[in-house]
């Protein structure tokens, strides 16, 4: 392993070495990142799953990063160019993007006119000009150039020329300088397009709009680069052009060429050409500035803007994700879950404390099909039959009317039953799924869709976790992210949630079982078909006899499957079947004789002679107190309501509770009961300057807010964090 990379990454995560080293270890074997976090805690010293993949992707981006910096070097040297300045410079870089700038130079172009020019043999010619003769007479240099591919004194300079302007492009200083110069002081301006489509406005604040390339937020990048993507607005920069043609002409001049490479360091001072050599020196700096550099260098500005953004981006929804994914289920409570519609009428699906189906069923408490009275007699038959405790309204379609019908019907019956709004995006998505298909192939999409919704409710995880995450919508311009890194960052999410809230081994879906630790689908399909012919498991050791799962897998994912009600009490806790012994051991030493026990107690006395880690034994301790505690019991449960709240009984000041929906750069969305989540702007949210919403608030997260506006006409309410 690299020495000098590991200790970067140690200086820029601030830990030890040795945890570096040890973590880079333990992946290099084959450990995955959630054992790693939770079983090795005393080789990394506690490092938690983020702090993991970083290592893990750092190292890999250092190692990509000084194999290119060794094979540019190569490719110089075999050009005979490689120089003392060369080597400091590339081995200086710490981005792959600089590598390439002090590559360019050197690089096999494609035909540019420069390249052209070179072939012509005009290179001598420009490495004169570069000299800035104070006497030469440049049409009479240049007639020595005329050939088969050179006709005229004219051509010969003009060659001359496009290859001194390829060199200003060329030259990696100029480019650092000119973008460092940009990004600080430059703007981005954004102009409408003539006959450009924008019916309802979106992107009207950006119709003629000039903003600091410096202070401009990652939510409005994301806004400028779709409006430009569906030619709504052109996108241009503004800054001073001219000063950087002068510092291009200052540079390019105080450079003496050196084999027709011009990336040398700079002389203190330049000298001064004739007039006509000069002007023609002026001329190819002013074209290589504005054909090739400036260009290019506006083009990787609106690129790492981008790139920031969208990583921004990324970061905002998995943050999302894991708040969504973690919330609490409810446990031991019968629910009903309510899909609403208009025209085909409401389905329901009655799901007992297990998420087993126990009925299905149609109402249709909307228009046009009303049946107000036949819809009230079905949900009452329903709810007494089968003592339903909650029932979970979707918060699409009819969501707004299918809430004031039950809303009335718990009131006008005294019912003592709670109702909350479940947000059901990606129902659709998993109702038409082959895993809906598959595990319900007699229920309609539809129905599925209500069977789903309900589950939301009674375990958020192990529901959402059969959807594409990219279909949850809690992101940020996330259509316009790309594919691939929102998709990897999502599974990196995901993989983190199972595996900190970990699966019952018998009721466990195989979607589940497939982000476990150590497991893939096809080892999560045979541990479901090993379950149904053999029935349920008993001990851990039982996943040894399934198909394709062997000892290693074994060894990653056994502490994060549990067995309650089985052969040995510790196969339900999160103690790793590796520390049974220890625990064991424990046990005895403190007299503890059953799990979950309200006076069980450690003392440091007995404890500290046993030969157990600090971190193992914590972990221990923790789980032989609470065996079956669940990890997304610390977080919050769903806001239940039993009464509807109606936009026009909304007053400026009143205060309400709601559960936050979604949180962007800007602020949050909080359902408050209403059929548009409210809005509350970053610059609501409290009476300090915070970086961002997320500091204060997460998906999932229940929050007292003040209302300061509404807009009948368009819905909307703007909720503040703040008490007026």
């Amino acid at each position: 392993m690299n020495k000098d990379i590991i200790r970067a990454i140690a200086a820029e995560l601030k830990i030890e070495i040795s945890q570096v080293n040890n973590t880079l270890s333990l992946l290099e074997d084959g450990n995955t990142v959630p054992f790693i976090a939770r079983y090795r805690k005393e080789a990394t010293h506690g490092l938690d799953e983020e702090q993991i993949l970083y290592i893990q992707k750092q190292y890999d981006y250092q190692l990509k990063l000084a194999e290119r910096k060794e094979n540019v070097l190569k490719l110089i040297s075999e050009q005979g160019k490689l120089t003392d300045e060369i080597k400091i410079a590339v081995n200086g870089c710490d981005k792959l993007s600089q590598v390439e700038d002090l590559y360019r130079p050197y690089a096999q172009k494609k035909k540019t006119r420069a390249a052209v020019a070179i072939k012509a043999g005009l290179q001598p010619f420009a490495d004169w000009i570069l000299t800035f003769p104070a006497r030469g007479d440049l049409k009479a240099e240049a007639g020595k150039y005329i050939n088969e591919e050179i006709k005229t004194v004219d051509d010969a300079i003009q060659g001359a020329k496009d290859i001194i302007a390829e060199a200003v492009s060329d030259n990696a200083s100029l480019r650092w300088a000119f973008k460092e110069n940009i990004l600080k002081s430059g703007s981005i301006v954004t102009k409408i397009k003539k006959r450009a489509v924008d019916e309802r406005k979106v992107y009207e604040m950006y119709y003629d709009h000039t903003e600091r390339i410096s202070s401009m937020a990652d939510h409005r990048i994301m806004a400028i680069d779709r409006a430009e993507k569906e030619k709504v607005v052109t996108v241009s920069f503004l800054y001073d052009k001219d000063r950087c043609k002068e510092k291009a002409y200052v540079t390019i001049s105080s450079i003496r060429p050196a084999g027709g490479r011009y990336n040398a360091p700079a002389a203190p001072a330049y000298p001064k050409a004739a007039p006509e050599i000069e002007a023609a020196i002026r001329d190819a700096v002013s074209d290589g500035c504005d054909r090739l550099l400036l260009p290019g260098v506006e083009r990787e500005i609106r690129s790492d803007l981008s790139t920031r953004a969208q990583n921004k981006s990324i970061e905002i929804f998995s943050m999302n994700l894991e708040k969504l994914l973690l919330q609490p289920p409810l446990k031991g409570r019968v629910v009903m879950g309510f899909d609403p519609a208009f025209r085909t009428g409401c389905k329901l699906a009655v799901l007992d404390a297990t998420g087993k189906v126990l009925h299905i069923d149609k109402i249709f408490p909307t228009k046009p099909n009303i049946d107000l009275a036949g819809s009230r007699s079905t949900m009452l038959k329903l709810i007494k039959e089968f003592k339903v405790a909650i029932i979970a309204i979707g918060n699409g379609t009819a969501s707004r009317e299918s809430e004031q019908f039950v809303s009335d019907l718990i009131r006008d019956n005294h019912l003592d039953v709670s109702y909350a709004i479940v947000s059901e995006a990606g129902a659709s998505v998993y109702s038409a799924s082959e895993i809906a298909r598959t595990e319900f192939p007699d229920l309609h999409v539809e129905e599925r869709s209500a069977v789903s919704i309900g589950r939301r409710l009674l375990d958020p995880l192990a529901e959402l976790i059969k959807i594409d995450p990219q279909s949850i919508g809690v992101g940020q311009y996330q259509h316009d992210l790309p594919e691939k890194d929102l998709a990897a960052r999502l599974d990196e999410v995901v993989m983190k949630a199972v595996n900190r809230t970990g699966a019952d081994l018998n009721t466990a879906s195989p979607e589940l079982l497939t982000h476990i630790s150590g497991l893939n689908k096809a080892v999560a399909k045979e541990i479901v078909n090993f379950r149904n012919t053999n029935g349920r498991f008993t001990n851990r050791r039982q996943l040894l006899k399934v198909s394709k799962l062997g000892p290693k897998a074994y060894t990653q994912c056994a502490g994060f499957l549990r067995i309650v009600g089985g052969d040995n009490p510790l196969d339900e806790t999160s103690i790793h079947p590796e520390s049974y012994d220890a625990a064991s051991k424990l046990m005895k030493a403190c007299g503890v004789t059953e799990l979950g026990a309200a006076d069980i107690e450690f003392p440091v006395a007995k404890t500290s002679s046993l030969d157990i880690d600090s971190y193992t034994l914590k972990d221990i301790e923790d789980a032989i107190k609470q065996p079956l505690r669940d990890y997304r019991d610390q977080f919050q449960g769903v806001l239940l309501k039993s009464d509807i709240l109606d936009i026009k009984d909304l007053h400026v000041g009143e205060e309400l509770m709601g559960t936050v929906r979604n949180v962007v750069d800007f602020g949050a969305f909080v359902d408050i009961g209403l059929h548009e989540d409210g809005l509350v702007h970053i610059s609501h949210m409290s009476r300090k300057r915070i970086a961002h919403p997320s500091d204060l608030v997460a998906v999932g997260d229940i929050v007292k807010v003040w209302v300061y506006g509404i807009d009948e006409n368009k819905g909307r309410v703007q909720l503040s964090l703040v008490e007026p």
